[in-house]
């Protein structure tokens, strides 16, 4: 599709073709190959991933982009150029410029005319000691604590600029436009923002054009990867990459490359709209986003239409993440095999903390799954176990101090008690990085964009933005008397919900929605506080927020520290939450039995039930459209 000129207004057609770093190669080639495309955009940035390029820039000022970027483009550069594409990215990383020249030079070698246009102004490491020093204390976003009191020395110092370096780039006539640090939606509003010609303060519009790029910017998330519900989708196996249709009024259609796998489903979309938020104020360097009247709509096979945003002023500071080194920390793995798991677990815990004691400052030691009751192989008998363990000094970590430690077990330890002698030892530890969250005012921000003839633009602080608000709450479903008794069925959450969750720092967020319209009501009532408490035991003595967003049937949970001080110090598996929602949908409660869907068909089941004992509802509040009707109290199992 050879590009069209932006007064004509027609939607914006937007290719994903990068979720985060490391996400699959061949996802451009895809795009390239699918159906016909304005911009492309790639997404190579996250908390976790500055952390770890962070100290990589450091060793290599000359590195600190996504490399293998420059594998992906270079064989499409001509073909870029042919028809017309613009393509958006954040791989620039910590070195925007750097990455520039390199593509500059594979440009000139293929002799081709594109312009390459960077995106700077969000790196302020060098700047740390001023800001504080000029009355800035860079709170931490959870704890309060200014920076000074950290103690430790930041080796990356990241703020999230907004989209409209990108528009500018773009309406100078750039390429290829290279980020650092924007917000993930950024690399969709910008283009959205020039091609439809939206002014700083159309916030209804802007606001559409975040939502379009949240559900974009991880590619195929909103075609069926990591859905709750993904057996009742086709070409699941490999899924592809989603596409944006952004309309002149903000609205969007989200769809897909005909010819790839997956499928775009109100709930595959509900599934990412429901991911990494902080509630229904989604706040963005450019505005406001409210999504509490977000409303997702089927319009035809693999077309959802996204629309219902609102939009305010943006909050006038920017979220800044930093980054420093904090000791070591190293991984193995074991396994226990047999009868009696508990007590073996029990004693191989209490001669692992013997052994490390005095050598490691944590230790965490966690056992996955449980054995089957009738094994029918030695796999089904078996536990493994999870051993990680932190050190302020690498010496600590040794494999005199930590393999060989673990390895001595074999001859004292529980019956069944092995470790993977296939496997690479833990001989290695990994330099440990800790996140530190907070906010600058965006009066601090040289937000600029140099373009391919060498000029420099300036991208003053948004003039209309305003003191950030206070996320809203939603009242918790107050039970009434009922009268009525319906049959329930004890039965796992996710037979009638569906699931997603992820990171905001040490925050987990968990979205849940209803599978079908009739099951809200209950869905509703039944995830309190107390509820999601239950639910999810990691979370006592937890801080938990609760939002409702009853258009597209869903209750929304942020649960302050569940993830320590975040992912890149998490020592569990699951380091920045992506498994947490799947978990909760794995507890069991009381579920109605007419609301209970077949796991795979999606058609109502038929399991034996019960007659539940009278039990509570939740009147009608303001947040919710839909009139709450009577359910039963649900009980976890």
């Amino acid at each position: 599709m050879k590009m069209s000129e932006p007064a004509q207004r027609e939607p914006l057609v937007v290719a994903s073709f990068s979720g985060y770093f490391g996400d699959r190669a061949t996802a451009l080639d895809e795009a390239m190959a699918g159906d016909p495309i304005h911009v492309l955009i790639g997404d190579y940035l996250a908390e976790i991933t500055l952390a770890g390029i962070s100290a990589r820039f450091r060793k290599d000022p000359t590195q600190g982009y996504a490399d293998y970027f420059v594998k992906q483009v270079q064989p499409h550069l001509g073909g870029i150029a042919a028809r017309g594409i613009k393509l958006v990215t954040n791989a620039g990383g910590l070195n925007p410029r750097g990455l520039a020249n390199v593509l500059r030079g594979l440009i000139a070698d293929a002799g081709l005319s594109l312009k390459v246009a960077c995106v700077e102004g969000d790196n302020v490491l060098d700047r740390l000691d001023l800001l504080q020093a000029a009355g800035h204390p860079l709170t931490h976003l959870d704890t309060g604590e200014p920076l000074s009191a950290w103690g430790r020395t930041p080796i990356g110092a990241n703020a999230y600029l907004g989209a409209w370096g990108i528009a500018a780039a773009l309406r100078e006539g750039a390429d290829i436009v290279l980020c650092g640090r924007v917000t993930d939606s950024s690399l969709i509003l910008g283009p959205s923002a020039w091609w439809h010609g939206w002014q700083l303060d159309d916030w209804d519009r802007l606001a559409g054009g975040v939502v379009a790029g949240h559900i974009l910017e991880c590619g195929p998330h909103a075609t069926g990867g990591n859905f709750s519900g993904f057996a009742s989708l086709p070409g699941i196996t490999f899924p592809g990459f989603v596409v944006g249709e952004i309309a002149a009024d903000g609205s969007s259609v989200i769809t897909k490359h005909a010819r790839d796998g997956g499928a775009v489903t109100t709930d595959t979309v509900t599934a990412q709209l429901v991911y990494e938020i902080q509630g229904p104020k989604y706040l963005n360097p450019d505005v406001t986003v409210d999504l509490s009247a977000i409303r997702c709509e089927q319009v035809a096979p693999n077309r959802v239409r996204v629309s219902g945003a609102r939009g305010e002023p943006p909050p006038d500071t920017s979220k800044v993440a930093m980054f420093a080194p904090e000791g070591w920390q190293i991984v193995s793995w074991a396994f226990v095999t047999g009868i009696d798991i508990e007590r073996k677990l029990a004693l191989l815990r209490a001669q692992l903390h013997l052994l490390l004691a005095g050598t490691v400052d944590q230790l965490e030691i966690t056992a996955y799954g449980t054995p089957a009751a009738q094994p029918e192989s030695q796999a089904e008998a078996t536990v493994p176990v999870r051993i990680a363990a932190f050190a302020s000094e690498r010496d600590q970590l040794t494999e005199e101090q930590f393999f060989l430690k673990l390895n001595s077990l074999y001859l004292w330890s529980v019956p069944g008690f092995y470790t993977d002698s296939g496997a690479e030892r833990a001989l290695k530890p990994q330099r440990r990085i800790e996140y530190w969250p907070a906010v600058l005012h965006v009066s601090q921000l040289a937000h600029t964009v140099t373009l391919e003839d060498g000029r420099t633009l300036e991208i003053p602080p948004n003039p209309h933005a305003v003191p950030g608000g206070v996320q809203p709450t939603h009242p918790e479903p107050q039970p009434v008397a009922r009268t009525t008794s319906r049959a329930t069925q004890r039965a796992p959450l996710g037979r009638v919900a569906y699931a997603r969750s992820g990171d905001k720092g040490g925050n987990s967020n968990i979205g849940l929605w209803a599978q079908h319209e009739k099951a809200w009501p209950w869905l509703r009532q039944a995830l309190s506080t107390d509820m999601l408490r239950r639910l999810l035991p990691q979370a006592e003595g937890l801080e938990i927020v609760r939002h409702e967003f009853p258009h597209i049937r869903a209750v929304h949970f942020i649960v302050r520290g569940l993830l320590g001080r975040g992912g890149s110090t998490n020592l569990q598996a699951d380091q920045v939450g992506k498994a947490v929602g799947e978990f909760v949908l794995a507890r069991q409660v009381e579920i109605p039995v007419e609301l209970l869907v077949d796991e795979y068909r999606g058609s109502p089941a038929s399991p034996a039930a019960r007659t539940a004992s009278p039990a509570t509802s939740p009147p009608n509040t303001a947040s919710c459209t839909r009139p709450a009707t009577a359910v039963p109290a649900p009980r976890v199992q």
